[in-house]
């Protein structure tokens, strides 16, 4: 097994955020349905809001992938290289200890 892996990874803080949210919760808010018909439907009335189906809204922290090269018979030990990585180039902070590989793909 010759060859390298290209690795991608994030950094996981405690500050992170997570969190889905029902279509239909968010049109049922009086404020985001007030903005929505006065963006979309401006001096139209008896406006009603309606969503289909089951569609989630997901609230995520925007995080910066970083990658690095491993070789093939590390592949075992991705994160364990991953976190040697992020200490490398001191991107552990405050809070943020853990990464979280995102993706790996042959070269």
């Amino acid at each position: 097994m010759e060859g390298n892996i290209k690795v991608s990874y994030k950094m996981l803080c405690d500050s992170d955020v997570y969190k889905e949210v029902n279509l239909v919760d968010i049109l049922q808010n009086e404020k985001v349905s007030k903005a929505i018909k006065s963006e979309f439907a401006k001096g139209l009335r008896n406006i009603v809001l309606s969503a289909c189906g089951d569609a989630k809204v997901e609230l995520i922290t925007d995080k910066e992938i970083f990658e690095f090269e491993a070789d093939k018979k590390d592949f075992a030990d991705l994160i364990e290289l991953a976190e040697e990585d992020a200490r490398r180039y001191k991107r552990v902070k405050k809070g943020c200890s853990g990464v979280e590989v995102v993706d790996f793909a042959t070269l």
